[in-house]
């Protein structure tokens, strides 16, 4: 883990089986984001996929701490870019869909886990259909199907495709790092309930965020 021109930067290599110090570590990116007075941006690089038997001696217990992990990645009060290079699954494929910006390789594929009887049910089934819906990722979570760089972009699950990950990270970067991360966790959250809530419910929650933008402008325009 790196910090670099306000910039936080985990690498994260889904070749690994889920432990404990991935969890560390993904906590430790959460606690340095969080604790930060201004949004600054959350870079991560992923690439690997899991071999066979990557999750022999697993507990749930580890696996909800990893989930819960990822949530807060999630939810962070600053902005989020991951970078995808080769075949990502497992903990790759994870972090990758909780970012809010999705930059992947011409090479990239994305593959949720197989072990020869069934693929991995974790909540990047969640994301995938959330993103892309049920119908277009039915292979890829009921049979383990890779999903290309091309079908990726297609789909919604990256938002661009680059030979060079490093420049359109720093394109990003320059374009979001001035960005609040309060208020962007706000909209973030507006932008998810907006798929499960109702009109008269999402309502309520977008005048709320309407007033709080009125006075922060007000208090500004009067300092």
């Amino acid at each position: 883990m790196s910090d670099v021109n306000d910039v936080l930067r985990l690498t994260v290599d889904g070749s690994r089986p889920l432990s404990a110090g991935a969890v560390h570590d993904l906590g430790v990116l959460c606690d340095r984001a969080e604790d930060r007075s201004a949004g600054g941006v959350v870079t991560l690089r992923v690439s690997g996929a899991p071999a066979p038997g990557w999750a022999e001696g697993l507990g749930v217990g580890l696996v909800t701490k990893w989930e819960r992990a990822l949530r807060r990645l999630e939810r962070l009060p600053a902005a989020t870019v991951a970078l995808a290079t080769g075949d990502c699954g497992g903990l790759a494929l994870d972090t990758f869909l909780a970012a809010d910006i999705r930059i992947a390789t011409p090479d990239a594929r994305f593959l949720v886990p197989f072990d020869g009887e069934a693929t991995w049910p974790g909540m990047a089934a969640f994301r995938l259909v959330r993103l892309a819906g049920a119908a277009r990722v039915r292979r890829a979570v009921l049979f383990g199907h890779p999903i290309g760089a091309a079908e990726a972009l297609e789909l919604r699950i990256a938002d661009e495709l680059a030979d060079d990950p490093d420049a359109a990270a720093a394109v990003a970067e320059q374009l979001i790092e001035d960005l609040s991360g309060k208020e962007l966790a706000i909209r973030r959250q507006l932008l998810f309930d907006a798929a499960v809530t109702g009109f008269e419910e999402a309502l309520g929650r977008h005048l709320a965020a309407c007033d709080r933008a009125l006075r922060r402008n007000a208090a500004e325009e009067a300092a």
